[in-house]
């Protein structure tokens, strides 16, 4: 019986441990103070009041998004094993035929950029198949709550900043500032400084959007991989400045090998050097 009871006590204090490690490390209920501290913050930072009310309107705290930031695994998978499942025949054929519909577009980036049209399409295609899977959750909203935790509060208040700078500059609404759960966001998930960086206005009509216009998505993208040191014309194969650049994008070896390895292959290069990497 003692040893039930012991195994039972244990098993309290894991499923206790567990739901500590997935809470935030600030009380939900200051949230609304804070939010108000980091309006003063942000107009002191000379944003402007009507953006700022605009984009902290109705922003509430989202314990989901603590619970997605607390339950991040460690990713395991292979370069083989994740290019397999990636590089698929369908985005194989859905890479081709943005190759050929954005070809005028892809050039044009390319001369501006220096970046090639296969690079940006494979970082598409991998991103958000060509902008059909963006994510729908409230990006304000997300970087306010991952700000008022205490695990990444500086990052993630200066995204918090940024996005309310889109919203001052009119690149976006708040409404339409939705992605993934970390704030990522557009056809290329870009976090909010990102854009503020290095988001491009392609099309010529007045905005940097970066959910809607391919155009605007692709220079974008090429001017953030020019950012970290794209070199024109080079190789982009693992082991190159280029491939650094590609890491510039994702840290991730795994993930940046991926996105050479399909690329390549819209490239109709070789990818035999891949399999000895």
């Amino acid at each position: 019986m003692k040893a039930v009871m012991r195994a039972s006590f244990i098993a309290t204090l894991l499923l206790a441990a567990g739901s500590a490690s997935a809470a935030t490390c600030r009380d939900p209920a200051g949230f609304e103070k804070w939010l108000g501290d980091i309006s003063q913050e942000a107009i002191a930072q000379g944003i402007s009041p009507r953006a700022v009310q605009q984009g902290l309107a109705g922003v509430t705290f989202d314990q989901s998004v603590i619970r997605r930031d607390r339950g991040q695994g460690v990713f395991k998978q292979s370069f083989e094993q994740f290019a397999g499942r990636m590089v698929s025949p369908a985005r194989l054929k859905g890479g081709a035929n943005m190759l050929k519909r954005h070809a005028a577009t892809l050039s044009r980036i390319e001369q501006r950029f220096g970046v090639p049209a296969p690079v940006l399409v494979a970082i598409w295609g991998l991103e958000t198949d060509f902008g059909a899977v963006k994510g729908n959750l409230p990006v304000i909203r997300s970087v306010a709550t991952l700000a008022y935790d205490c695990r990444r509060s500086e990052f993630f208040e200066a995204h918090l900043f940024d996005a309310l700078r889109i919203v001052d500059h009119g690149d976006l609404t708040p409404g339409e500032m939705r992605g993934a759960w970390a704030g990522e966001m557009g056809q290329t998930q870009f976090m909010p400084s990102s854009y503020v960086k290095y988001a491009v206005d392609f099309d010529g009509d007045g905005r940097a959007d970066l959910l809607h216009s391919p155009a605007d998505v692709l220079a974008s993208t090429a001017n953030y991989l020019k950012g970290h040191g794209w070199s024109r014309g080079g190789s982009w194969e693992p082991g190159t400045a280029n491939f650094e650049a590609i890491r510039g994008w994702n840290k991730s070896q795994v993930y940046a090998r991926t996105i050479a390895f399909y690329a390549t292959k819209l490239a109709g290069g070789d990818t035999s050097s891949f399999a000895s990497q």
